[in-house]
């Protein structure tokens, strides 16, 4: 709906407009079957793309891999700039297009202190998708419009509405798209093999019980351990060594963090380790202030306060501060926290 209504509202505005779907992977049928309704009504051309392939070798194997080894992916990031913008793109430029659109909601400046085009939260903090966005690049960024970053939800839906359109009530969109049911264990043991049994130990290395493998486990998840100690414990770390999934009493907290694949939405915005930034740890998270200090293509991020249940795999996005529209100053993978 969401994208429908952005091919409408550039339409209005004089964009001569076309669509891409592009078939991620079996799940996506419904997709392409919706995508080719919206053009029809919109009365714009539609690109149907598969790619399943490349989609398996970048997302789905790389999901698996880094829940095999104890960690917890963000494949929308992932994705956005390694399949669906870069795809976006040569799409549009192999067509003629001048422009690429979205309905993320999330703006696109270009910012003069720094000459390059970046992403600022959207209007509602509901809704703001810049942590999504992290990754993309100056390339992507220059032609980039985003039409629904100073809407709601409910006035996107009533132009849908108006329009007749048959996605006007769709659900929103969920973020696991190749997993509907969002078992993600289910999915992987039955694509990848069965995760191991291990044991829970307490923090002390004590052992209190078995797990039914690393995979079927997060750092902070408290429900559904399957083990009873007579009060509420943690998991605080996952040790894909020793098939160790570590259980505490106490909330893990964090005050510095480990980032690898260091990346900046323009060259220099990473380095000045007196500068105050603030990052996000998930995607729906606070903005944190923070410090940070650039190793090549790694970084130390040195939060003000102690945060809990950081998780290793998952994108720490940097911003230039926590005001209205903070811009995105890059984002790296979180590799350790201590």
């Amino acid at each position: 709906m969401d994208s429908s209504v952005s091919a409408e509202l550039l339409k209005r505005d004089g964009y001569e407009v076309g669509a891409v779907v592009m078939m991620m992977s079996d799940e996506h049928m419904k997709t392409v079957q919706a995508a080719r309704e919206a053009a029809s009504a919109l009365d714009i051309p539609l690109f149907e793309l598969d790619l399943r392939q490349e989609f398996k070798k970048e997302i789905i194997d790389y999901f698996a891999a880094e829940y095999l080894r104890g960690r917890t992916p963000s494949p929308c990031v992932r994705c956005n700039p390694r399949i669906k913008f870069k795809y976006l793109l040569k799409t549009a430029l192999d067509n003629g297009y001048t422009y690429i659109a979205t309905g993320h909601y999330a703006k696109i400046s270009r910012v003069d202190s720094c000459g390059a085009y970046l992403i600022l939260k959207a209007s509602s903090d509901k809704r703001d998708q810049s942590y999504m966005l992290a990754g993309l690049g100056q390339d992507v960024l220059s032609r980039l419009i985003c039409p629904l970053s100073g809407m709601e939800k409910s006035e996107v839906r009533q132009i849908a509405m108006d329009l007749g359109l048959k996605c006007h009530d769709a659900p929103d969109s969920v973020e696991n798209c190749f997993i509907p049911d969002n078992d993600y264990a289910r999915f992987i043991e039955s694509s990848y093999g069965k995760s191991p049994r291990g044991n829970f130990v307490l923090d002390d290395g004590t052992v209190v019980g078995s797990h039914s493998g690393i995979l079927h486990y997060t750092i902070g998840q408290r429900k559904g351990l399957g083990v009873a100690l007579g009060k509420p414990a943690y998991v605080s770390r996952i040790n894909p060594d020793k098939n160790e999934v570590v259980l505490s009493f106490k909330k893990r907290m964090t005050t510095c963090i480990e980032l690898d694949e260091l990346f900046e939405a323009s060259e220099g915005l990473l380095s000045d380790p007196a500068r105050r930034y603030c990052c996000k740890l998930r995607s729906t998270g606070a903005l944190l202030e923070c410090r940070l200090e650039r190793r090549g293509k790694r970084a130390l991020i040195f939060l003000k306060e102690p945060y809990p249940a950081v998780s290793s795999g998952q994108a720490a996005v940097i911003y230039d501060g926590d005001g209205e529209s903070a811009a995105v100053y890059g984002m790296g993978i979180i590799d350790n926290c201590k």
